[in-house]
């Protein structure tokens, strides 16, 4: 089956149990799940921010340890530059973080799991599941 590259808030979702969480568990079976370099800085800042305890964040590491990371590279920090300037161009503003995660749906041509589909406004060719209203 194909990759799927998620989202941080699907991923986070699915950590805390979140109701959210159950609208996508069909479109996860049985694929192999993928996340951004990028995912896993903003979920080691949601530890910190939180104030977590090391329990809780050796929970959640122990929970992403199953995921593939796709790291940077060269070809995706071209391929984020892509993705700045091709929002703007459209007339949107993409957040720096999940210009990252776009960039790596494209790089890999992976189909992006994401309840915030309007984050991703304005970039072109992103494949994009959500069930969000």
């Amino acid at each position: 089956m194909t990759p799927l590259l998620l989202d941080t808030d699907i991923v986070s979702f699915q950590f805390k149990n979140h109701s959210y969480a159950s609208l996508y568990d069909l479109d996860l079976i049985g694929h192999p799940l993928v996340i951004s370099f990028m995912t896993l800085a903003e979920l080691e800042r949601w530890a910190i921010s939180a104030s977590w305890g090391q329990a809780r964040r050796d929970r959640l590491k122990d929970y992403i340890a199953p995921y593939t990371i796709l790291a940077s590279s060269d070809a995706l920090s071209a391929k984020w530059a892509e993705v700045t300037f091709a929002a703007q161009r459209n007339g949107f503003r993409i957040e720096c973080a999940d210009a990252w995660i776009a960039a790596t749906a494209l790089l890999y041509n992976l189909p992006l799991v994401t309840h915030n589909r309007q984050d991703y406004r304005g970039v072109p060719g992103l494949q994009i599941v959500s069930h969000a209203a």
